[in-house]
């Protein structure tokens, strides 16, 4: 219901009376939580923070905005590397010279409903101004986002009508691959059709019949699953159970737990969103349910703000796959200074003490991270977020005849419909040696790590690669495992054992147990008159 009540204030917004040039804002405006004007503009949706207050919905009074808390560290790192690779641009005299890219990047919370108000309020702008001419016209040439998978399909069958291109950094879900439904999306980052596939092939090669499956309750995890689940069968993989669960339903966070609590396998595979990954590990260390070998996909497989002093008991010798690790020249020091110098609005000190107060009060969890760079070696998904902030730049530098070294045509105006076809001819290589290109669906090449949960000396986390999955290479060679390399759950060096029955010794055969997978056998003696002289026969 409130996502056709925000079309319709949308449509209301764009809708101009006759003999009436300006149009007249209804219900509050949506405001970004960084920003800065440009020549062009590029919008952005990042999950900055991970808690949303809903107001009340009885309708009895106005509603108040939605507010967010609890900084999300990742998705604001995004925003960073964003805003830097804008930055670096804006300096260069080869790409787009004496054309300068401007952002609005709005915060969304992790929440489906804020992702819908913010996409609005990235295609209605300007967002300052009561009332404004209304000439049909995004102020945005394009979007980078969204995080999640749902929030992206939101985002993107919202700005489809109006060709807006959308480029995400980490939605993977196979279904945005359609480009009937999707014809303005790219990303930068490959489809889970991949992933779910290859970490089939990884339980099987490892020798793991019997598994259990849990996934978030949105597109992301009940996409790559059924890939998963579909590919695990053809494997000879046997499921005991698959259970998910949404980051809002208590419920059935706590039916999933008590599945794997009582399940015999020991491999659970989980394709869970990150938030969601940290609510279920919480539970799982509050009631000290260890022993399982996780597997895990890139949405939680390198995420640092899942370790806390007892949570290796759950997640040591966690295996899965991630991106490289790159690192991109010159970032480190962006964070530490130039940000807070230049991008975040708290930083400018022009203003008394009383409006500078009340500007900042909503910045007030982010002061926090100031001086905060821990985790910056780790931001997996910082390179695609760069990748995408290029491609648009690339694209534009086309649509206004830019030539190097000189000036480009910035009296041309550029319609997002040109971009997203610019989009599609890319071919570029960025500083830090890839190539970037979207294939017929818009997604890049699956690359991939296997990564490994591991514990040094000072027990500190570290995620050791044992591995690469590379769907741009021959078949025989796109995939490789390195076992010696690999602790095991609870960082043990043995691997784990997870078997449904225990393969049947000479002199038997497997025999089906009724009602149950095909992993589930008996094993019966041979009738007089037959023998089997090998293991794990079924005649």
């Amino acid at each position: 219901m409130f996502l056709f009540l925000y079309i319709f204030l949308f449509f209301q917004q764009l809708h101009t009376k006759a003999g009436n040039s300006s149009c007249r804002m209804m219900g509050d405006p949506k405001y970004p939580l960084l920003t800065k004007d440009g020549d062009i503009i590029i919008g952005a949706l990042f999950a900055i923070r991970s808690k949303e207050t809903v107001p009340s919905f009885e309708f009895a009074q106005k509603p108040q905005l939605l507010s967010c808390s609890s900084v999300n560290l990742r998705d604001f790192r995004m925003a960073q590397i964003m805003i830097f690779a804008i930055e670096e641009i804006n300096r260069s005299e080869s790409l787009l010279p004496n054309v300068s890219i401007g952002y609005r990047i709005y915060d969304t919370c992790g929440s489906r409903l804020s992702a819908m108000s913010a996409t609005m309020g990235l295609m209605n702008g300007p967002e300052f101004t009561e009332e404004y001419r209304c000439n049909g016209q995004s102020p945005i040439h394009a979007i980078i986002g969204e995080t999640e998978s749902s929030a992206t399909v939101i985002l993107s069958r919202t700005t489809g009508p109006f060709k807006i291109p959308v480029i995400s950094h980490s939605a993977s879900c196979e279904c945005l691959s359609n480009r009937k439904d999707y014809p303005s999306f790219f990303r930068t980052i490959a489809s889970d059709y991949h992933q779910g596939r290859a970490l089939a092939y990884i339980v099987k090669h490892l020798g793991w019949s019997w598994v259990g499956a849990v996934n978030s309750d949105n597109d992301y995890g009940n996409n790559v699953m059924s890939i998963f689940l579909n590919t695990a069968q053809k494997e000879g993989v046997c499921v005991e159970y698959s259970v998910k669960f949404y980051r809002t339903e208590p419920d059935k966070l706590k039916k999933a737990v008590e599945t794997i609590k009582k399940g015999t396998a020991k491999v659970i595979v989980a394709f869970v969103s990150l938030v969601e990954m940290g609510l279920l590990i919480e539970q799982l260390s509050i009631q000290n349910i260890t022993g399982f070998q996780l597997i895990g996909g890139e949405g939680w497989i390198t995420a640092k703000s899942l370790v806390t002093p007892n949570s290796f008991l759950v997640l040591g010798g966690s295996l899965g796959f991630a991106f490289r690790k790159i690192n991109i020249e010159g970032f480190s020091n962006y964070v530490i200074k130039s940000f807070w110098d230049t991008a975040f609005p708290c930083s400018k000190t022009e203003r008394n003490a009383s409006q500078h107060s009340l500007i900042c009060s909503r910045y007030q969890d982010l002061l926090t991270l100031k001086n905060y760079t821990e985790d910056v070696s780790e931001q997996r998904y910082a390179s695609n977020v760069y990748k995408a902030v290029y491609a648009v730049a690339h694209s534009l530098h086309s649509l206004l005849n830019c030539k190097e070294h000189a000036a480009c045509e910035k009296g041309l105006a550029i319609q997002p419909k040109q971009v997203v076809e610019a989009l599609k001819k890319v071919n570029f290589t960025v500083k830090f040696g890839d190539d970037v290109w979207f294939d017929s669906t818009g997604g890049a090449v699956a690359h991939y790590e296997v990564v490994n949960w591991q514990q040094d000396s000072n027990r500190s986390f570290h995620f050791k690669p044992v591995g690469y999955f590379d769907a741009s290479l021959p078949p025989d060679q796109s995939f490789m495992l390195n076992t010696e390399n690999i602790i095991w759950a609870g960082g043990q060096m043995e691997k784990p054992i997870s078997v449904c029955s225990e393969s049947c010794p000479p002199g038997t055969r497997k025999a089906a147990q009724r009602g149950r997978p095909v992993c589930c056998y008996d094993c019966i003696p041979c009738a007089e008159g037959e023998i089997s002289n090998e293991t794990g026969v079924d005649n």
